[in-house]
C-alpha cells in the first residue's frame, strides 16, 4: 500500500534534491553543456590567461604555426582541391621540408612549374600545410596536449596543465561555486532581502492577518461570515499573472492609488518602482494577502473544532472576546499556527513569481531576494549564459535554510508536547 506513496516521493522530492546537490558542485553552464566538452584554445583564451599571469611568451608560443610538407598534409591538400600536377611537384620538390612561416612556404611553391597563378590560389594550396592548434576541436585531453607539445614543445609542464584546464569546455566537479557564494558582497544583500521579505510577511499577513481573519469570522454572524471568507479567497484563486496585472494597475503612475493620492494633495508616483519603501510594501502585501487566505482557511476549521461548552462556559464566568480569544482560542491553536508558520515560510523561501512579475527585484536590487537570483542565474540570464551549477547551489541553501527553519519552529513550538500521549484518560 506504501509503495506508490514511495515512489512519489523519491520521484518529487529526493531525487531534485540530490540532483540539485550534485548540480552545486559543478561549474556547469549552457556554455558547458551537461554531457562533457572538448578542447579548444582561441585567441581570447591566451589573453585571459596573460591577464591571469601566464608569461606573454608562452601565451604567443601556443598562437604560432608551424608548416611542414608530410603525407598527412598532402592528403589535407588533395581532399581540398588542390591541382594533383601541383602536389606532385610539391612532393617530389619539398617532402619533408619545414618552414618557420607562411610567406617562404609560399616563396619556394613559387618555383613550381604547376603552380597557380592567381596569388590568391596559391595561398588557398598553401592552408592544408599550415598547423595551427588555434580554433581547434580536440576530443581529448591527450591529444590537445600532444598539439600543444608540437607547436610550443618549450613550454613548461606547468603552462601546460594551466592552458588545457581552461581550454576544456566542458563541465568539471568544483567547489568554487559555494566559495563565491561566502565571498561575494551580494550574498549578505540576499539574505538581508529574504529575511525581511520572509520575516514581514509572514509575521504580519501569512499568521497574522490570517489568525485575526478567522477569529473575526468566527465570530460573526454564518451569512456574514461565509461572504466575507470567500471575499478573502479571492487573492488565491485568482491567476497569478492576473494577480499581478491587477496591483499594477493599483500602484502604477496612473493607477488608482497615485490618483486617488494626487487629488488629496500627496505624493504620487509609482509606488511599486518608484522608491524603496513603497516597493517593499507592494510585495510583501501582494504575497500577503495570497498566504492570509490560505491562513484563514486552516484557522477557520480548527476554531470550530474547539467545543463550543468552554466558550459558554467562559461567558458565564464573563470572560470577554478578548479573553476567550487569548486564554481559550489561542492555547488550542498551537498545532494549525505551527504548521501555518513552517508551511507558509518554505513556501516564501521558494517564492519568486509575484516579486519577478512586479518589482523584478527593483529598484536596483533594493527587493532582490535569494529564490529570485537563483532563477536569474540558472534559468533567466540576461547575459545569455545559464549558470546551472551557481544556481543549484542557491537552490542547495535553500533547502537547508528551510530544513534549519523547520527545526527551528518544532522546537519554538515544542512539537513534543503536541503529539504526547494526553495525561489524562477518559
Amino acid at each position: 500500500m506504501l509503495a506508490p506513496a514511495l515512489a512519489l516521493l523519491v520521484a518529487f522530492f529526493f531525487a531534485p534534491v540530490v540532483l540539485t546537490t550534485i548540480f552545486s558542485f559543478t561549474n556547469m553552464t549552457s556554455a558547458t553543456g551537461i554531457s562533457g566538452g572538448a578542447y579548444v584554445i582561441t585567441p581570447n583564451l591566451l589573453r585571459d590567461l596573460e591577464w591571469q599571469g601566464m608569461a606573454p611568451e608562452a601565451a604567443q608560443s601556443l598562437s604560432g604555426e608551424t608548416i611542414s610538407v608530410d603525407e598527412a598534409a598532402l592528403e589535407r591538400a588533395a581532399a581540398a582541391g588542390v591541382d594533383p600536377d601541383f602536389l606532385e611537384e610539391i612532393e617530389d620538390e619539398l617532402l619533408g621540408d619545414e618552414f618557420d612561416d607562411a610567406r617562404s612556404f609560399e616563396r619556394e611553391l613559387k618555383t613550381l612549374p604547376s603552380r597557380p597563378r592567381r596569388v590568391r590560389d596559391l595561398k588557398l594550396a598553401a592552408e592544408p600545410f599550415s598547423q595551427s592548434i588555434l580554433n581547434t576541436r580536440f576530443a581529448t585531453r591527450d591529444e590537445a596536449a600532444t598539439a600543444i607539445a608540437s607547436i610550443a614543445p618549450d613550454l613548461s609542464a606547468e603552462d601546460r596543465n594551466t592552458v588545457l584546464s581552461a581550454a576544456y569546455t566542458g563541465w568539471v566537479w568544483t567547489t568554487d561555486n559555494f566559495e563565491r557564494l561566502a565571498t561575494t558582497p551580494e550574498t549578505a544583500r540576499l539574505i538581508t532581502n529574504t529575511a525581511l521579505y520572509v520575516g514581514f510577511t509572514l509575521s504580519l499577513f501569512n499568521v497574522g492577518l490570517g489568525l485575526f481573519l478567522a477569529i473575526a469570522i468566527f465570530y460573526m454572524p454564518k451569512t456574514s461570515g461565509t461572504i466575507f471568507s470567500v471575499l478573502w479567497l479571492l487573492p488565491r484563486i485568482t491567476p497569478v499573472v492576473l494577480y499581478t496585472v491587477m496591483w499594477k494597475w493599483f500602484t502604477w503612475d496612473d493607477g488608482f492609488l497615485p490618483v486617488v493620492a494626487e487629488n488629496l494633495g500627496l505624493p504620487a508616483f509609482n509606488y511599486m518602482k518608484g522608491s524603496v519603501p513603497t516597493a517593499w510594501a507592494t510585495i510583501v502585501s501582494l504575497n500577503g494577502f495570497i498566504g492570509a487566505s490560505f491562513g484563514m482557511i486552516l484557522f477557520s476549521g480548527a476554531l470550530r473544532a474547539i467545543p463550543q461548552q468552554q466558550l459558554w462556559a467562559s461567558e458565564v464566568d464573563g470572560a470577554s472576546r478578548w479573553q476567550q480569544v487569548r486564554r481559550i482560542i489561542l492555547p488550542q491553536l498551537r498545532w494549525p499556527i505551527l504548521f501555518v508558520t513552517c508551511y507558509q515560510s518554505l513556501s516564501l523561501l521558494s517564492s519568486y513569481e509575484q516579486i519577478w512579475l512586479t518589482t523584478n527585484g527593483g529598484p536596483g536590487n533594493t527587493t532582490n531576494v535569494w529564490a529570485l537570483e537563483a532563477f536569474r542565474v540558472a534559468l533567466s540570464n540576461y547575459t545569455g549564459n545559464l549558470q546551472y551549477g551557481y544556481g543549484a547551489a542557491m537552490a542547495l541553501v535553500l533547502v537547508v535554510a528551510g530544513l534549519a527553519l523547520s527545526i527551528i519552529f518544532l522546537r519554538l513550538f515544542r512539537f513534543n508536547e503536541l503529539v504526547e500521549k494526553p495525561k489524562i484518560e477518559f
